[in-house]
């Protein structure tokens, strides 16, 4: 039962679901602050930005002190699926135009010298997390054209990579009917197994690591982390979305929510290896959600396969009339259609992602600030983006130039995403009519033993979740960041913010950034 407590506010993972990789690693845990305390840099979240920041800074010499909420890789980092890959989700030949051909020679070196730095970090700390060098395969979604693939190798090869354009796709069914686009010399890891050594690196080269330790009032001095006030000389905030933060950054990237299924397959019969498909053209987003699948090590006489997909925006299901669980029902229908030999879901689970307007993620100095630094807009690519973002940072604290700071600079401004950012900002500003518009149930009585949803009482909206032993609780339905009324993700047993992604654990406690603060409890009869 404690571990299921911890489930429920958001310490152990950010949702319901358990996702294989928090299953199949032990809880890494640190103590809770007992006092104020001041540092060189004080780094806010324990994921893999904040944790590979954290180790490049200590090897430095660096006096560094991290904060996590929940315990080690409890956010988003433990629900990826750990695609190590310099093949980005949006093509290289829109980030040729966006950023011209030598931005996109850049991102493809900067995320090829991500890979090498975690294997580099694999080796070096003796980390037993199952790191595989592997290929990579992109093929057409059925909305794409031919001819999209090829103007992608092209632009692979304009930025230096090691790709190939090949008239089958390997292991796949019908593969032999399916073009693609091969990314050699990737990569996979088990991603909770990889933080476990990072942070005990950080702490034998004396970092100093807290977890259950909640962080607000972020500034440049400092934050308070569980109501001590902790000052450093520099601030990082690794926390998938910034916390510090009220507007300048969420006008740049719109968070999603995507889905993962993993089940078995029978040992040896599908090679390591990763696969995406491009993209529905025709979907309604901006992002374009694509699938994406690899395998990983289960046991003695199975594999595991991971798939992941079916994305849409952030407690907006709703308006694709497709409800949080069909859409494990539907990426498992596809998953079967191209994998047909895995057997029963084992896990199921879903994640955060954050999608900039241009592609690129943001790392970085925070927009207005000479001190605080931010690593978020991961766009799918969260593994290889956060490791960049730690050598960014770790290079600016140390006053060292980094050639790809500019690249990914939070103040950057590409005029290429005008449109996009049209298109996300309209979405934004229409999620505040829920305000007039009527609520998902009418009053306490339907709502039934662990679901949850939104009553309109009067002028106010109110968010209400039925525990298990039938108690009911009770919290203003407005998010604490910029007052949008949440969402109730019946999937992972949340409040989600449709406007900037905030999430809330079903007993009202903020799970996910940008919101600082928990749902205010309301007394309800």
């Amino acid at each position: 039962m404690e571990n299921q407590d911890k489930l429920n506010d958001g310490s152990i993972s950010s949702g319901e679901n358990v996702s294989f990789w928090i299953d199949s690693a032990p809880i890494t845990a640190f103590e809770k602050p007992i006092g104020d305390a001041h540092t060189e840099v004080l780094i806010i979240g324990g994921g893999i930005a904040g944790l590979t920041t954290a180790y490049n800074l200590v090897k430095q010499g660096k006096k560094v002190v991290l904060a996590e909420d929940g315990f080690i890789g409890s956010g988003e980092t433990g629900r990826t699926t750990a695609h190590l890959t310099s093949a980005l989700d949006d093509r290289y030949y829109f980030l040729e135009d966006t950023f011209g051909e030598e931005g996109a020679k850049l991102a493809a070196e900067s995320h090829t010298a991500a890979i090498a730095a975690i294997e580099k970090n694999v080796n070096d700390l003796n980390i037993d997390c199952s790191f595989k060098r592997v290929n990579g395969y992109l093929f057409l979604h059925p909305s794409d054209d031919e001819k999209n693939l090829q103007k992608e190798f092209e632009a692979t090869q304009n930025a230096g990579l090691n790709t190939g354009l090949l008239k089958s796709t390997p292991s796949i069914c019908n593969g032999d009917q399916t073009s693609c686009l091969a990314f050699y010399n990737q990569a996979q890891f088990h991603i909770l197994r990889y933080l476990d050594g990072l942070a005990a690196a950080v702490v034998s080269l004396g970092g100093r690591i807290y977890t259950q330790s909640h962080a607000e009032q972020i500034t440049k001095e400092g934050a308070l982390i569980n109501n001590h006030k902790f000052t450093a000389d520099h601030i990082v905030v690794a926390t998938n979305s910034p916390i510090n933060d009220l507007v300048t950054m969420h006008t740049k990237q719109a968070a999603y929510r995507t889905y993962v299924i993993a089940g078995k397959i029978p040992k040896g019969k599908l090679p390591y290896a990763l696969w995406w498909d491009t993209g529905d053209a025709d979907s309604k987003w901006v992002s374009q959600p694509y699938h994406y699948v690899r395998v990983e090590n289960f046991d003695e006489n199975y594999d595991l396969l991971i798939s992941g997909g079916e994305d849409h925006k952030t407690g907006q299901s709703d308006q694709e009339n497709i409800a949080e669980p069909e859409r494990y029902e539907k990426l498992e229908e596809w998953t079967r259609t191209y994998f047909p030999i895995l057997e029963d879901i084992t896990y199921r689970w879903s994640g955060q992602v954050m999608e900039p307007v241009d592609s690129l993620g943001f790392m970085g100095k925070n927009p207005g600030d000479e001190n605080i630094y931010i690593i978020t807009g991961d766009s799918g690519n969260g593994m290889t983006h956060a490791t960049i973002g730690a050598a960014i940072i770790t290079d600016a604290i140390m006053g060292i130039k980094n050639k790809w700071e500019d690249l990914y600079s939070p103040s950057r401004i590409t005029l290429k995403t005008t449109l996009d950012f049209a298109k996300e900002a309209v979405n934004m500003a229409s999620q505040y009519l829920d305000w007039i518009s009527s609520s998902d149930l009418k009053n306490t009585a339907d709502v039934r033993a662990g679901e949850g949803g939104v009553i309109t009482k009067g002028l106010k909206k109110i968010a209400v979740y039925r525990d298990y032993d039938d108690s009911l609780k009770a919290f203003s339905a407005v998010c604490p960041h910029l007052g949008c009324i949440v969402h109730w993700n019946n999937d992972e047993k949340s409040f989600d913010c449709p406007c900037h992604g905030s999430r809330f654990a079903s007993d009202g406690t903020v799970t996910n950034g940008p919101a600082q603060t928990n749902l205010k409890p309301i007394d309800v009869k």
